[in-house]
């Protein structure tokens, strides 16, 4: 038994031989296929715990945005909040400075129909002339007030001399020359419908008109400075309201 043992142990000797020399081979093989600038992993390489660290960080990252957004959400509200106060009581004030301008054009209106009413004896349809002679400047000076200044106050493109000039021209324009051109021409068609004036010769009609009513119509230039020296005053008081509204909302941001 011992020598067969001892057979069967020289037998598989080559075989053992065999196969550490195919073990030695193949590790030679595979040292000659790595590159020579071959180095092992570096020890810092992300791995994917540390991805999911990262991922984690980033979380965490977007819920401090969160928490901030919802701390700014207040703020943003207040400031929001000044601005429509602002911003509300600027057009309160200017709807009353407007208000008053075109009030003052209703009397100017009322002015020049007493006028020209006792220029051409007409004592028909008062109601009728002097409820349009009140109402008619009145709603041109607000619309027109709106359109040409406070339209392009908010726009930015006005400067605070065009605002004035526009301010003042718009007293004289719808304050004086409207009501008195509406008032010429009311009382005037009413003078011929009734024939209170004698009716003016040909080729001379209009010429005859200021001829008729050039005493009284002098009166006239009182409205005439007070619509020039308000409208001066409301656009420098409108100019300096928005400026200063301006200047509150933009310390306030």
């Amino acid at each position: 038994m011992e020598r067969g043992g001892g057979k069967g142990d020289l037998k598989s000797s080559p075989d053992c031989l065999q196969f550490l020399f195919f073990c030695l081979l193949c590790a030679g093989f595979q040292l000659e296929v790595l590159p020579c600038n071959f180095s092992p992993p570096h020890p810092y390489q992300i791995l994917p715990f540390q991805d999911t660290r990262m991922a984690a960080y980033t979380h965490g990252q977007r819920s401090l945005s969160l928490g901030d957004a919802k701390f700014r959400r207040p703020m943003v509200i207040e400031i929001i909040e000044k601005k429509f106060e602002y911003l509300r009581k600027e057009k309160t004030l200017n709807i009353y400075g407007t208000v008053f301008f075109g009030t003052a054009a209703s009397f100017s209106g009322i002015i020049a129909n007493f006028i020209f009413r006792h220029c051409f004896k007409v004592k028909h349809d008062a109601l009728r002339t002097y409820a349009s002679l009140t109402t008619l400047p009145f709603l041109s000076t607000i619309v027109t007030y709106k359109l040409l200044v406070t339209d392009a106050l908010y726009s930015g493109n006005i400067s605070q001399e065009n605002c004035v000039l526009r301010s003042s021209l718009i007293g004289i324009v719808c304050g004086v020359l409207y009501p008195c051109g509406l008032a010429f021409s009311k009382n005037g068609r009413l003078a011929v419908k009734y024939h209170t004036v004698p009716l003016p010769p040909k080729g001379r009609v209009l010429l005859y008109w200021v001829l008729l009513c050039q005493t009284e119509i002098k009166a006239m230039m009182i409205p005439l400075v007070f619509q020039t020296v308000f409208g001066i005053f409301n656009g420098l008081q409108h100019y300096a309201r928005f400026e200063s509204t301006l200047e509150k909302t933009v310390h306030e941001d």
